[in-house]
């Protein structure tokens, strides 16, 4: 680990040495380490624009990050940045300052999404998607500034969960977040290699550090949202049932469209009784088209 070497990172100085601590920092670096290799993240000469809210989750990333590259598990340049949208009450020097003194090289940009939000959505109806977007947009724009190839998120294992279960109740699709995609205009990928992390390590991760963690709900936009909901409802789930989230999220990694109903996934129309019995996969099932 990092902390063993004379030449530790500032983002580890005061890591708790407990074997609970050590336990839950290897199994973070462990699951991100095969998200990046089980998605193909890496390619030659990469430069990743590694994004930073200040919430729990980018904090846990961006050390993560540095711990494999310090490994030298990541051959890719990191530059970390944070988009301040304006927000009321937004403490603007938390994430300049703490990024000197990690010696992180970064880039803070001010633009103010949260004035065209406030003008755009209607009284009453939730900010985030709009104000996403906007995030989105200029996180694109500075990555292509920087020369950089990838945009990277610190979205987890839950977040993931909860967009599938939000699409599935709301949206009438079975669909998440990627751990990996290419965005409209094709010229940047955008990576989550915290995709098989739970929140709960984030939290405990980040909270031991003590990073200076700010708040999400700054806009006052978080109440009554879908995601919330959806977010009670696995809580619930998971506490009549420990370990359900996982089983959940593994069902994300073994979809059978044979056993699903796209007909733009599996030839439906073209399945017959011969085509089982001459093109069969070890599990009895015709193989897709």
């Amino acid at each position: 680990m990092l902390d063993e070497s004379e030449e530790i990172h500032p983002l580890f100085h005061g890591a708790p040495s407990s074997t609970e601590f050590k336990k839950l920092r290897k199994r973070i670096v462990r699951l991100t380490r095969e998200a990046i290799e089980q998605y193909g993240m890496i390619a030659p000469g990469g430069k990743w624009l590694v994004c930073l809210s200040g919430g729990k989750d980018s904090y846990t990333l961006l050390a993560v990050l540095y711990e494999l590259k310090w490994r030298g598990l990541l051959p890719i340049e990191l530059l970390a940045c944070n988009l301040d949208q304006g927000q009321p009450g937004f403490p603007a020097t938390v994430l300049p300052d703490f990024l000197s003194r990690m010696q992180v090289p970064h880039r803070i940009e001010y633009q103010d999404t949260y004035s065209i939000v406030m003008d755009k959505v209607p009284a009453g109806r939730t900010y985030c998607a709009l104000c996403s977007r906007l995030r989105r947009g200029n996180l694109y724009r500075i990555a292509r500034e920087e020369g950089c190839t990838a945009v990277v998120l610190g979205h987890h294992r839950d977040d993931i969960l909860e967009t599938f279960f939000m699409n599935l109740f709301h949206g009438g699709r079975l669909a998440t977040m990627p751990p990996k995609l290419v965005n409209e205009e094709g010229d940047l990928f955008l990576y989550r290699p915290l995709a098989h992390v739970a929140e709960e390590d984030c939290e405990r991760f980040a909270r031991a550090m003590n990073y200076p963690i700010i708040p999400c709900d700054l806009c006052g936009s978080q109440d009554g949202l879908q995601r919330q909901q959806v977010k009670q409802i696995l809580d619930s789930w998971e506490a009549r049932s420990p370990g359900r989230r996982q089983v959940m999220f593994r069902a994300l990694m073994n979809a059978r469209p044979s056993h699903l109903l796209d007909p733009k996934l599996f030839d439906f129309a073209g399945l017959t009784t011969e085509s089982i019995k001459s093109d069969a996969n070890p599990e009895g099932l015709p193989k897709l088209r």
